[in-house]
């Protein structure tokens, strides 16, 4: 029983993982209905900044931990943001009009840009981080089999739980969450009431990216190693998350990713590492037949 427990700590925090990437995947289908692909080197780049900016830190005697990591985030973020942004000015705003496959090609074009622009610039080795926050809490540690749960992924849960709360506001409350959903109802009548689409679209890819970063930064902190191949499987399996909860629905990106991080979790701890992939995609395979729109995917109402 113990040992399950841990397990499923462990799958909460790989899913909290892949539910802070699936987010930018939901949010950028549920406005343009297109799968920006070139999201999983976002979140690779944001590994990376992270990493180069806590080694920047240290350079110029930066000795506080919370110091380093508050600039790690905030440069990871902010750079991140402008890629974003930068990112669908180029390569998917002048194919909004286009054939649904262009901008598809472009997302994987820019995909394979990235990946090799970080490995010429970065080198094809891992870059390793030493552990800043060691240490963790311990549970039951005069049992047999102790749970233990380290900090780092404490903050993991943490910041995905209070950020999934934070966009559910923003989305909600605010006049450009309202302005992100009134585009997934439909772009031309929320222009025809003045809505600025090319500055909510450019926002939403700037908001995904972020938070791709932010998962990036932690998951640095988590594995300690990054290189830059990274974002494609993470992009894999988050984008399948963002499809098992339901794509375009933000807490299906958030229920998906925990999901798909327990089957995961509880794979690899009973059966086998390498039946991981197979039970994951074998699962959202069987879930997509008895509901093609994922766990809380709303059917898409053709208008007319």
């Amino acid at each position: 029983m113990l040992y399950f427990v841990q397990q499923l700590a462990n799958g909460i925090t790989l899913g909290s993982i892949y539910a802070l990437i699936a987010i930018g995947y939901t949010l950028v289908y549920g406005i343009l209905g297109m799968i920006n692909f070139a999201h999983g080197e976002i979140y690779m780049i944001g590994a990376y900044l992270g990493i180069i900016t806590i080694g920047l830190a240290a350079v110029f005697g930066i000795s506080s931990t919370p110091v380093a990591l508050f600039l790690a985030l905030l440069v990871a973020v902010v750079v991140t943001a402008a890629y974003g942004w930068t990112m669908e000015r180029i390569a998917y705003r002048p194919l909004r009009r286009a054939p649904r496959l262009s901008p598809l090609i472009s997302a994987i074009g820019m995909s394979l840009f990235f990946q090799n622009a970080v490995q010429l610039a970065q080198g094809a080795k891992d870059l390793a981080l030493p552990p800043l926050l060691p240490g963790g809490f311990v549970f039951l540690a005069d049992s047999r089999l102790p749970i233990q749960v380290s900090y780092v992924q404490a903050i993991l849960v943490a910041v995905t739980v209070t950020v999934m709360a934070g966009l559910g506001l923003f989305i909600r409350l605010t006049r450009t969450g309202m302005a992100m959903r009134a585009l997934e109802q439909d772009q031309v009548m929320a222009a025809l009431l003045g809505v600025d689409v090319d500055r909510t679209i450019g926002q939403t890819f700037i908001l995904g990216s972020a938070l791709a970063a932010l998962a990036g930064v932690l998951v640095s902190l988590h594995y300690g190693l990054v290189n830059f191949s990274i974002g494609f499987l993470a992009g894999i399996k988050a984008f399948t998350a963002a499809v098992l909860g339901g794509i375009g629905s933000v807490p299906g990106a958030m229920l998906g990713g925990v999901f798909l991080g327990l089957i995961e979790a509880m794979t690899s701890a009973y059966l086998s590492t390498e039946l991981k992939d197979v039970f994951s995609f074998g699962i959202l395979a069987l879930v997509l037949i008895v509901r093609p729109t994922g766990i809380l995917g709303r059917p898409h109402m053709e208008k007319v």
